[in-house]
């Protein structure tokens, strides 16, 4: 055999390898979760109160690299990390002032990085921590996936990231609940998921019950889309029937303004969202306004498939609240900063317990 053959075959035998060695890796290495107790950080003690205004915030901080010109490879863009370090630091910081200014009651953030390739390792939760002082914090960790050498150019690396809900009324305890996912051989390189459930005693001796989530994107099956929707129905059906009052809210990941009719005038990621898969008595808080203002809404997303150029990127609301009718929601809000921070902006409520 010549020489040049032997490198040949040389180089093809080192390639194989690497490439079993890699799926043998990500096969060892995959795990879920699952649901477990999360730790709460306290620091105020004072109870919810019936009849009051409350102010809530959902954010998808787009764990710090989504500034406007900002394209994500999942999404057809090229970048599959934060710009540098600088910027990821000075998002994140971005983003906690702009919860800040709003002085909200209860915060729900989804895409915080703890340690991950994407964001250059910073602690996107210690900086809202510092930058949101004064609350109850809640983590729970949504996915600690294997490290992906993907795109070959720039390999997105392993990821780390989750939910924070920061509070300023006491959280007695909070639970980490996995949504189901697919089982096929995707699973490996699919997102974990998960929602938080966490109880906030109220008054008048019954629990508000806070659900954070973020939910499956970038076309998943439609039996997933349903498992994890039956799933969250049923955990909060079963609170409401224990008389509390339940709060659902973060990023969808369905287009929440069209109906099932408008199905193929949407994404194949943001499929409306079946509003009779929820429970009696529950209900999208946006639903509470007139066509024509849900019309004038902001839209809390934007595609990252190219940089944001108004009027022509593709943009839609996937990020929004589910009450119990025993709460009622006072204003609806949702915030435009030109995605300023993230390929998200805030939605922002406020809201009445009734006490019945």
């Amino acid at each position: 055999m010549n020489k040049p053959l032997k490198i040949i075959l040389l180089v093809l035998a080192a390639l194989v390898l690497l490439v079993v060695g890699y799926l043998a890796y990500v096969l060892i290495d995959y795990h879920r979760l699952g649901d477990m107790d999360l730790e709460v950080d306290r620091q105020v003690l004072q109870p919810a109160e019936t009849g009051r205004e409350y102010h809530l915030l959902s954010y998808n901080i787009g764990f710090g690299a989504y500034e406007p010109d900002y394209g994500f490879f999942m999404d057809g863009g090229k970048s599959s990390w934060a710009k540098s370090k600088e910027s990821v630091e000075s998002d994140i910081q971005g983003a906690g002032e702009l919860v800040a200014s709003k002085d909200p009651d209860f915060a729900l953030i989804q895409e915080v990085d703890l340690n991950s390739t994407r964001s250059y390792h910073v602690d996107e939760y210690s900086i809202l921590k510092d930058t949101i002082p004064s609350y109850n914090t809640v983590f729970a960790q949504n996915y600690d996936s294997a490290f992906l050498f993907y795109p070959f150019t720039q390999p997105h690396g392993r990821s780390r990231s989750g939910l924070a809900l920061f509070s300023k009324y006491p959280v007695t305890d909070s639970l980490r609940r996995s949504f189901p996912i697919s089982t096929s051989f995707s699973k490996f390189f699919d997102l974990d998921r998960c929602y938080s459930i966490s109880r906030v005693p109220v008054d008048n001796g019954k629990e508000l019950v806070i659900f954070l989530l973020h939910m499956s994107a970038y076309g998943n099956s439609d039996a997933i889309r349903e498992a994890q929707i039956r799933m969250l129905s049923a955990d909060m059906e079963k609170e409401y029937e224990a008389g509390n009052y339940v709060l659902c809210g973060g990023d969808f990941n369905h287009d929440l303004k069209a109906s099932e009719k408008d199905a193929e005038n949407c994404e194949s990621w943001a499929y409306p969202f079946p509003r009779e898969e929820l429970p009696e008595h529950f209900s999208f808080c946006l639903d509470n306004l007139s066509d024509s203002e849900k019309d004038a809404l902001w839209d809390s997303a934007r595609n990252a498939d190219m940089e944001y150029v108004p009027g022509v990127t593709y943009t839609v609301t996937l990020d929004g609240f589910i009450t119990s009718d025993n709460i009622e929601c006072t204003e609806y809000e949702n915030v435009n900063t030109g995605y300023s921070y993230s390929d998200h902006d805030p939605v922002y409520m406020k809201f009445k317990l009734l006490d019945e």
